[in-house]
């Protein structure tokens, strides 16, 4: 009887286990160190309303006043439109307070430009379709900046950037930074199917933010799978001073703002 009841109990182990990692991969995968020392925030979307960004609320950071610029897009083709270039520009802007007298203060801009090669259509029937040229992407090239301050100090003023470029003509390239004129710390993109342990279709999203080979901070912005959009979660390593929190804290949620 002892060893049935021990079979059992070490079976439910092993499914507690299981069902453990199984959990733990659904999320983005963050350094050990950052896992085990941060103070971890479920991110509340709250509302978008016109001209509105998110209003993003984690622990005891939220979004209080915001603006969101237009989108606008221009578009260049030649006589067959067989070449094409869009540029796209978008702005916004957004206070974040941490329930103090202080609070970070935002201006952002993204800007995405693509160039495309298309085939020209000649004609079609029941059984072939002809077309001159090919369908390739030459280049996809985002740069997204922010310019972050804060209440208490608005001379001192961090730069964040975010570049992603893909296409034939160009490198392929995903990677940011954060900085003053003191420091500088890494932006890494990260996912939940690190060497193929999300079996999903759509793995989890985010980044990581790395200091002199440390992970400071991290921030979900894409849970996976089919509802991943309002799945988003922040990590701050808790010995960090509450001003680089709350830097931080804005450079994240600028990011929440980009890719939602």
């Amino acid at each position: 009887m002892k060893k049935v009841v021990f079979k059992i109990c070490l079976w439910a182990l092993l499914l507690m286990g299981y069902s453990f990692t199984q959990a733990q991969s659904k999320n983005i995968i963050i350094s050990d160190d950052l896992a085990a020392t941060a103070e971890v925030f479920k991110v509340k979307m709250g509302t978008q309303w016109m001209g509105k960004i998110w209003k993003f609320k984690f622990g005891d950071y939220a979004v209080v006043k915001s603006k969101l610029g237009w989108t606008v897009t221009t578009e260049k083709t030649n006589l067959l439109d067989t070449r094409t270039e869009n540029k796209t520009e978008n702005k916004f802007s957004f206070v974040l307070s941490n329930k103090t007298s202080d609070s970070a203060i935002v201006n952002a801009m993204n800007n995405i430009t693509i160039k495309e090669l298309r085939s020209f259509w000649i004609f079609s029937n029941n059984n072939f379709e002809f077309n001159i040229g090919s369908d390739e992407l030459l280049m996809s090239a985002s740069f997204f900046s922010s310019f972050i301050t804060t209440s208490s100090n608005k001379n001192d003023v961090w730069v964040l950037q975010l570049e992603q470029t893909d296409g034939s003509e160009v490198d392929y390239k995903y990677e940011g930074v954060i900085g003053n004129e003191n420091r500088i710390i890494k932006i890494v993109p990260v996912s939940s199917n690190i060497n193929g342990i999300d079996s999903r279709m759509l793995p989890a999203l985010g980044f990581e933010f790395i200091e002199n080979e440390q992970s400071i901070c991290a921030v979900q912005y894409f849970g996976g799978g089919a509802f991943g959009f309002n799945k988003n979660i922040v990590w701050i390593k808790s010995e960090l001073e509450p001003r680089m929190k709350l830097i931080l804290s804005a450079a994240m949620t600028c990011l929440m703002q980009l890719k939602n």
